[in-house]
């Protein structure tokens, strides 16, 4: 049956996910910072922690963003088929609500219009929208606010397929290890194994969506999500850098099916904050 949806129902919950993003952290992201600042070795380490786990409070508290980086606005757009969409596009409720999120949240505006001339667009449009259409006549969108100290240590790795398992752990070091403290550890490290040169980035990117106390429900990807998280927390990096026990907090893994002739891996990093925040309409 079709459903009607008014693209203003879409720029309100835009805004309004804009804004809580960037002030409260997910409720599984809270608990595992937690939980890691009660397991860190370091002394160094573990107050690092506590300081973070007290800026959340203050953030929540007075309003004030978690990380003074809010952030482009990345998207994920779940559509019901059944969905008829009234009052506009789509595409342009979802920036309308960004623009009206970071002005009214009084957030940073952190988007250059283009590439190499810099200016800035003021309202932190356009956003990143990644679509799917699903069965049903709802649509479910999830607001990933994505700082780029630890976007810009992200990486893709066309690997062989001979590489094979041995590779792809490779690939995951070297990355954490290049990221070092430029990622703000705890991080999340998003993983995406499979597709092609830009799927494995999307899959990545999605990885880092998924709360950070569960695993892939594929054996040897669970396997492997917790072999990585413990030999990434020996790498000695660190809360801040600083050295310490907990260098990552969660390492989640997606997969895909890929070409007999390519082994693609992705690895997006975020911060300890690992923003996200999803509604169902």
């Amino acid at each position: 049956m079709i459903r009607t949806i008014s693209t203003e129902e879409i720029i309100v919950n835009i805004r309004e996910m804009c804004i809580e993003a960037n002030h409260y952290l997910s409720p599984d992201m809270g608990k595992a910072l937690k939980e890691a600042a009660d397991a860190e070795q370091s002394p160094l380490g573990k107050k690092i922690l506590s300081q973070l786990e007290e800026n959340l409070v203050i953030a929540g508290a007075e309003m004030i963003p978690i990380c003074q980086d809010t952030g482009m606005a990345v998207v994920f757009v779940e559509v019901g088929q059944e969905v008829h969409f009234q009052g506009g596009l789509l595409e342009d409720a979802i920036n309308e609500g960004v623009c009206q999120g970071y002005l009214d949240g009084f957030l940073r505006k952190s988007v250059v219009g283009d590439p190499i001339l810099r200016e800035n667009t003021d309202d932190n449009t356009p956003a990143i929208i990644h679509y799917s259409l699903v069965e049903g006549n709802k649509v479910k969108l999830t607001l990933a606010p994505k700082g780029f100290g630890s976007e810009n240590m992200s990486r893709i790795f066309m690997l062989k397929p001979s590489d094979g398992i041995k590779g792809v752990k490779k690939a995951i070091l070297t990355a954490v290890e290049d990221a070092g403290p430029n990622a703000c550890p705890p991080m999340v490290v998003g993983v995406g194994i499979g597709g092609t040169f830009e799927k494995c980035a999307l899959l990545a990117k999605q990885a880092l969506l998924r709360p950070v106390d569960g695993h892939s429900k594929i054996p040897y990807v669970r396997e492997l999500e917790e072999e990585m998280l413990q030999t990434i927390n020996q790498l000695g990096i660190g809360p801040g850098g600083l050295g310490g026990t907990t260098t990552a907090l969660a390492v989640n893994i997606n997969t895909y099916p890929t070409h007999i002739a390519g082994l693609p891996v992705a690895v997006n990093i975020c911060c300890h904050v690992n923003r996200h925040v999803t509604r169902e309409i």
